[in-house]
């Protein structure tokens, strides 16, 4: 079975995107074809398309917060069948046999994961992302979206979703639990929603409070800026049980450490481009933990879906077209999105 698709390509970092159509590889028995209706853009699409982080493969499709619905499924899939709605996020592919596959950590395969895209396929070609109509996906990397969730919304939650959603699992967020998100952008507007849901009292710190409608809107109980209080990270000393950090600038890790309780949890989800450096006493002191986080395996991905439907937990996005993208970037670049921007693949036969 050939399966033709549109997709947004780009030639090389500074090409634009074009749109033109590719060959999927062959669907194999264990695969399923799914018709995308939804593709999320994520600052790691551009990171990597921009190749700024190296080792882009040329010409490339990006794209791996993807929504959409089967279309056709291979001889032994099992999970799906034709017309179920699905998502795939930022993995297609596994080893499925080292021990993190076997604890369901798929993220931490030993072997190296396929990424949905920028990697290397099951066929030897290289992988190609969801900003196209049609993608060919191994059942075993794919969710079930709940009809509660619409497609636009759904989409960015198969990874700025699974990325806040996991360590506020992972350390077992509960009600009356003290919990500040650093960050009110793609990711830090997710953490504050889920942490919500799950009971938890949520403060927002942000440089201003230029957001500060939208902190109130998602759930968050108060919204604290650093930049109105030379003596902030004193004034706050001990406040907080955990703190998900978001932001993707240079910041001081010591200073945030003292924020937490003793025995506090500092969960780093953001990719600042600079090392930052800490002192051990800022850990040992108080016995506080400071860890990181990508992403989670496919069953907490699931779970991560099952609760944002159950909790009506959605993205806050804004549409777009395909011809739309090249501009989009440079918004997101710019800070200058509230707080998602989703592909409306049905604009491909505009």
């Amino acid at each position: 079975m050939t399966i033709k698709s549109k997709v947004l390509q780009k030639q090389g970092p500074e090409a634009p995107f074009k749109v033109v159509e590719i060959e999927r590889r062959d669907p194999r028995e264990d695969d399923v074809v799914i018709d995308i209706k939804a593709a999320g853009i994520c600052h790691s699409d551009i990171h990597t398309i921009r190749n700024e982080w190296g080792q882009a493969h040329f010409p490339l499709t990006v794209g791996h917060e993807i929504a959409g619905v089967v279309e056709a499924v291979g001889d032994k899939v099992t999970k799906f069948k034709v017309g179920d709605r699905v998502g795939v996020g930022c993995m297609v592919n596994s080893c499925g046999e080292c021990e993190q596959c076997r604890n369901g950590q798929e993220q931490n395969c030993l072997n190296g994961n396929v990424g949905t895209y920028n990697s290397e396929d099951v066929d030897g070609t290289i992988t190609q992302g969801g900003y196209a109509q049609k993608v060919v996906v191994n059942e075993s990397f794919v969710c079930s979206i709940p009809d509660a969730l619409d497609f636009d919304v759904a989409a960015p939650l198969l990874c700025a979703g699974i990325t806040t959603y996991s360590p506020l699992a992972r350390w077992q967020v509960k009600e009356g639990d003290k919990v500040a998100v650093v960050g009110l952008g793609g990711l830090g507007h997710m953490g504050v929603q889920i942490a919500a849901a799950k009971g938890a009292e949520v403060t927002v710190i942000s440089r201003s409070r230029r957001k500060e409608k939208e902190a109130y809107e998602l759930g968050a109980k108060q919204i604290l800026a650093t930049g109105e209080d030379e003596d902030f990270f004193a004034h706050h000393r001990g406040e907080f049980d955990v703190i998900l950090s978001t932001i993707s600038a240079k910041y001081s890790l010591n200073d945030y450490l003292q924020l937490l309780k003793p025995r506090g949890i500092m969960s780093v989800v953001g990719l600042p481009p600079e090392e930052l450096g800490i002192h051990m006493s800022s850990l040992v002191g108080g016995g506080k933990v400071l860890t990181g986080n990508n992403i989670g395996g496919i069953a907490e991905t699931q779970e991560m879906l099952d609760f944002c439907a159950e909790h009506g937990i959605g993205a806050v996005i804004e549409e777009i077209g395909v011809n739309d993208v090249d501009a989009a970037y440079e918004r997101v670049v710019a800070g200058d999105v509230k707080f998602r921007f989703v592909i409306d693949t049905a604009t491909f036969e505009d």
